[in-house]
């Protein structure tokens, strides 16, 4: 715990006409769902029919903050829609992407035996390996400079709900933390949708911490949906920052409309770095379901993020501290691929460092560009 040539500002406006066009939930027919995962209206028509009839009825009861609600694969958007944006700025990132579409690009964390960030490597440090094969490093920076755009997303369902306040309070102090001149971050929610809390990406720190206080109660829990829209959006901010998901969730799968397989596809297309966090109510095993952690730890290593599981809520300030010092320290690694692989294939990446005694972290794979 939300690709392609619209701008920013015109994918958020379209998003949001037909979100509030349709006002319809995506409803997910599972019958081993759990009781509060189920879903009163059970198909589009019902769900119009009732929408019609509440507008109608001249009710005077205010409608919850969790509406709207959202339809299959698409993020629910506040309102009012970001500003537009200068077309020149548009014009100038849509070169760079032409330019820069053979380069792979990959942020790698080095880690040494007590976890904390191993700086000052110099680039003779480094092996970089594409499908086996030793690649020429053309750009190395040791602590990147390149600026962040980042989705923080909080699991809003009801069996995630219980240290809400608690969530809710250490994600705002990471806000705080996190948010440096040029980087970008939104708030994000997810039950059995996923929602945009706070209007485009943003560095005002104050609205954000505002949004991430005010995220309401939900349903069911939408992990691949959350990972799946999260990285979409991030994909449409531009190739040259870095596009991370920080994921707060009990990890409970129970109502998502995508699957594992899509929702990893669209991380590892988009270049997304996942940090997982999952807020485990039942400690043993034997007592809870597994699936969705197992799904998530595969997608984290994958992208080249990492899995913690706080013992305590009270932890979560600790690891988001730790997440902080891992974006400040990371290295920035490209190369032009040599051979380069087939349109629209998977491509393994592995990155060495000869010195040391290191552990490192980064993204396991890529998507070649179409040709």
């Amino acid at each position: 715990m939300l690709t392609a040539s619209l701008h920013p500002s015109r994918l958020i406006l379209l998003t949001g006409a037909v979100l509030f066009a349709n006002g319809v939930a995506f409803t997910q027919d599972n019958p081993n769902r759990p009781p509060w995962a189920q879903k009163s209206q059970k198909s589009g028509s019902k769900a119009n029919s009732s929408a019609a009839s509440t507008s109608n009825s001249g009710a005077s009861t205010p409608a919850p903050a969790s509406s709207p609600v959202g339809e299959p694969g698409k993020i629910v958007q506040p309102t009012p829609a970001p500003p537009k944006e200068d077309p020149q700025d548009g014009a100038a990132q849509r070169g760079r992407i032409r330019v820069n579409v053979n380069l792979v690009t990959v942020l790698v964390s080095v880690l040494d035996e007590h976890n904390r960030p191993a700086p000052d490597l110099p680039r003779e440090a480094f092996q970089l390996f594409d499908e086996g094969k030793e690649q020429e490093i053309a750009i190395f920076e040791p602590e990147t400079s390149q600026p962040l755009d980042l989705a923080l997303m909080i699991d809003a369902s009801l069996s995630a709900h219980k240290e809400i306040t608690f969530e809710q309070e250490a994600a705002a102090h990471f806000i705080r933390q996190i948010v440096r001149p040029g980087d970008r971050l939104g708030v994000f929610s997810f039950d059995e949708d996923v929602r945009l809390h706070q209007p485009g990406y943003s560095d005002n720190v104050a609205a954000l911490q505002d949004a991430v206080r005010k995220i309401p109660n939900g349903a069911g829990t939408s992990i691949y949906d959350a990972v799946l829209l999260a990285s979409r959006s991030l994909a449409e901010r531009g190739d040259d920052r870095r596009r991370v998901i920080v994921l707060v969730t009990d990890a409970g799968e129970t109502t998502s409309h995508y699957d594992f397989d899509a929702a990893r596809r669209e991380a590892v297309s988009a270049n997304v770095l996942l940090y997982t966090i999952v807020i485990r109510p039942v400690k043993n095993e034997n007592g809870r379901n597994t699936a969705g952690e197992h799904a998530l730890e595969t997608m984290t290593d994958t992208t080249g993020g990492a899995m913690f599981y706080p013992d305590t809520p009270q932890e979560l300030g600790a690891i988001f501290d730790r997440i902080d010092r891992e974006l400040r320290t990371q290295y920035r690694l490209a190369y032009y691929p040599n051979p380069r692989g087939p349109a629209n294939t998977y491509r393994s990446i592995e990155v060495k460092v000869t010195t040391g005694n290191y552990q490192v972290r980064h993204r396991k794979s890529y998507l070649t560009a179409p040709q």
